[in-house]
C-alpha cells in the first residue's frame, strides 16, 4: 500500500506522533491497477470511532462517528477524514468547500511561482566601443524590466586573456549602470576564455505598460 499525502489544515501532533494529513491510499486492485480512494467526508466515513481534532486544531480524543458527525452538525462544519492510515483515522471539523476553493488558489498561486525562470544572456568584449556598450545596456535592462535573469559574458581574445581586470571593470560598471532595475545574483567569474555575471531583478521592478497619452 502506498499513499499520496498533501495537507489539510496543518501537521499536527497527538501523543507524540505527527500526522500529516489528508492521505489519498492507494492500494493494490485485483486486475493489477492501482484503486485511489479519494478524501471521505461526513457520512461517507464508515468507521465505528475516530481520533477527532478541533477546527482550531485542538485534541478532542477518541469518539464515535455518530458522535463527530453530531458535532460537526452543531458547528456547521464537515468532518473530514484527514489520516486514514492512523488507527482510528483521524478526523477534522473544518469547512470543506471554503479549504477546497483555497487550497485551489494556493495550488495555483504556488504553480506560478514555481514556472522556469528564464536567463537571457548578453555577451560582451573587454573593449568595447561605446554605442554598443549602450546598445548592450539596453538590451539587459529591458530583460531586467520584464523579470528575467541575464547572464553577462565577456569574452576574451588572445593577450585580452592576461588582463582579467577589464573584464572585472566592465562587468561592475554595467551592473552599477543598471543597479535601478537589478542586482548581482552571481558574482563574476571566470570560465575558461570567458568571465561570467549573472543580474536578477528586483521583485517590483517589473515593467509596466506605458498609459495612453
Amino acid at each position: 500500500m502506498s499513499a499520496q499525502c498533501g495537507i489539510i489544515g496543518g501537521t499536527f501532533a497527538f501523543r507524540g506522533e505527527l500526522y500529516t494529513p489528508w492521505c489519498a491510499v492507494t492500494q493494490p486492485s485485483n486486475r493489477g491497477g492501482p484503486i485511489s480512494s479519494e478524501t471521505r467526508i461526513n457520512d461517507r466515513i464508515r468507521v465505528p470511532e475516530v481520533r477527532l481534532v478541533g477546527p482550531n486544531g485542538e485534541q478532542v480524543g477518541i469518539v464515535r462517528i455518530e458522535d463527530a458527525l453530531r458535532l460537526a452538525q452543531e458547528a456547521d462544519l464537515d468532518l473530514v477524514e484527514v489520516a486514514p492510515q492512523a488507527r482510528p483515522p483521524v478526523c477534522k471539523l473544518m469547512d470543506y468547500g471554503k479549504f477546497k476553493y483555497e487550497s485551489a488558489q494556493k495550488a495555483r498561486e504556488s504553480r506560478r511561482n514555481q514556472q522556469q525562470t528564464v536567463i537571457k544572456e548578453q555577451k560582451l568584449r573587454p573593449k568595447i566601443d561605446p554605442h554598443d556598450y549602450e546598445t548592450k545596456k539596453g538590451h539587459v535592462s529591458r530583460f531586467l524590466g520584464q523579470g528575467h535573469k541575464v547572464k553577462v559574458t565577456i569574452m576574451f581574445r588572445g593577450r585580452e586573456q592576461s588582463r582579467p581586470e577589464l573584464g572585472f571593470r566592465l562587468l561592475q560598471r554595467l551592473a552599477d549602470d543598471v543597479s535601478e532595475l537589478g542586482f548581482i545574483e552571481a558574482n563574476p567569474k571566470q570560465d575558461g576564455r570567458n568571465m561570467i555575471m549573472v543580474l536578477a531583478p528586483h521583485k517590483t521592478n517589473k515593467t509596466k505598460p506605458k498609459a495612453n497619452a
